[in-house]
């Protein structure tokens, strides 16, 4: 076993300080700070919402629409994103806050 010592805080040789096993973790991701992001997850957790007191009431055909509800969600983030109220969208000026 080697004794050198393991340091968290220095890169490895031919690497910078901003790539960890090789991704470049200096991009801004935007962590989907968007209208279609933040459309997607509401509706989503509406849906949830719905399908969750179905489920405890044992309600099929209103569990089914809460599923249904989340699947629309789904759709209307995506629809939105393509539109371009996506991260980094032409609809947009993402500050990021």
């Amino acid at each position: 076993m080697s004794k050198a010592t393991v340091s968290g805080t220095q890169p490895a040789p031919g690497k910078t300080a901003k790539t960890h096993h090789g991704i470049d973790h200096s991009i801004d991701l935007g962590h989907g700070n968007s209208p279609a992001a933040w459309t997607c997850v509401i509706v989503m957790l509406v849906g949830a919402l719905i399908a969750s007191i179905a489920f405890v009431i044992a309600n099929s055909p209103i569990f089914w629409a809460g599923i249904g509800v989340m699947f629309v969600g789904l759709l209307a983030g995506y629809i939105m994103r393509k539109a371009g109220y996506g991260v980094g969208g032409s609809k947009i000026k993402n500050t990021g806050h």
